[in-house]
């Protein structure tokens, strides 16, 4: 009677078209891909309405072979600019400022030379990377050698200084009129914020979203080039032949991807900042406003768009989902949550690969698969 009642159940849940659901054993599986694919260490945690399952793969350390931990510290690089982007529009929304504020309305004559002009770029261009501006950012984001990395990995810059340097470059586009992503963008807006309430970008983060939201495990790192414990070490691979360089210690706390956190504190950032609670319903609207991105990223990441500090891209089920990953040396980390906000998902993977572009575009398909399964809800 028990294996009639299983077959009828299958043979309905066939005929339903009804895929089953994605758990813990394919969590583990799809993170153990992303390792296959040329990286030392994954962590990956998938929420469903409230529920978190976590799963780990690869090492930790490659000396002492240790596990990932499941609730460790990671640099999360550009999922910063949603941090920055949160308290822009939480300043817009309070009348300090506004998206159609030009630069030189905050900061008269940073933004000049070679054809930049911040009379011409707005709040919103910087948010969106439509500003023209063109990166020359210094280390440690410029670092391509193990030489380069033992040399400059403590070497620290003004956000005055990083406007100086990409300031020697003629703009992509005229603001408005392109895309083109900027970090320097993201140090511009640090230094607006810092303008419009007298605190560092960092504090204002710390004050209205960090501490509301009970992210206990989110920090800015000041001068230290330090991870908190527990942590997985970062490797990085500059040249195949070099190996998996260590590229733990490093210096960079700037407001385009200066925080250090955990995929369950990313978690909760994202879902309650896409579920209305820290911003309201008028500037949350801006900010995924989108538009397209550059056609060179779109051949990576198909259909994507970016909104004001958001990324939105396709489900192969259907919809969307956004989010914002982030780069940096030594970790690469993945968020999205579903447009209703039932399903999100945090990845943060302990290497990042300048080696090969075949090797990094296995593991971004590797990454890409786990994300999507996870929000679709599908093996």
């Amino acid at each position: 009677m028990f294996v009639t009642h299983v077959a009828m159940v299958a043979a309905l849940t066939a005929s339903l078209n009804v895929a089953p659901e994605y758990g813990r054993p394919d969590l583990r599986r799809d993170a153990e891909r992303i390792v296959a694919g040329g990286v030392t260490g994954v962590q990956a945690r998938v929420t469903s309405e409230g529920r978190s399952m976590v799963a780990t793969a690869g090492v930790a350390d490659l000396r002492t072979k240790a596990p990932v931990p499941p609730n460790g510290y990671f640099r999360i690089g550009s999922s910063n600019k949603t941090f920055v982007a949160t308290v822009v529009l939480q300043l817009v929304g309070e009348g300090k400022l506004a998206l159609d504020d030009t630069v030189d309305r905050w900061l008269p004559g940073l933004i000049k030379g070679r054809g930049n002009d911040g009379r011409k770029i707005t709040v919103r261009d910087l948010l969106q990377h439509t500003s023209g501006i063109v990166d020359d950012y210094p280390y440690p984001t410029a670092i391509a050698s193990s030489r380069q990395y033992r040399r400059h990995r403590h070497d620290t810059f003004t956000p005055q200084q990083v406007i100086s340097r990409a300031m020697r470059h003629k703009p992509a586009f005229a603001p408005g009129k392109g895309w083109l992503y900027a970090n320097t963008g993201y140090a511009t807006l640090g230094l607006i914020i810092e303008k419009a309430t007298a605190r560092p970008w960092h504090e204002e983060v710390k004050r209205r979203v960090i501490e509301p939201l009970g992210l206990k495990h989110t920090r800015w790192p000041a001068g230290s080039a330090e991870l908190p414990r527990p942590h997985a070490r970062g490797y990085t691979v500059f040249k195949t032949s070099e190996g998996f360089v260590d590229t733990t210690r490093h210096r960079d706390a700037d407001a385009s991807g200066g925080l250090i956190s955990t995929t369950a504190d990313l978690d909760r950032f994202f879902t309650a900042l896409l579920g209305g609670e820290l911003l309201r319903p008028a500037e949350l609207a801006e900010m995924r406003r989108t538009v397209p991105v550059a056609t060179e990223l779109r051949r990576i990441w198909p259909g994507a768009r970016y909104g004001l500090g958001l990324v939105q891209r396709p489900l192969p089920c259907g919809g969307t989902y956004v989010g914002h990953g982030g780069d940096i040396l030594g970790f690469m980390t993945r968020t999205g949550v579903t447009a209703d906000g039932k399903r999100s998902v945090v990845i943060s993977v302990s290497t990042e690969r300048f080696d090969s572009a075949k090797r990094i575009l296995q593991i971004d398909a590797a990454v890409n698969r786990l994300v999507n399964r996870a929000l679709c809800d599908t093996r």
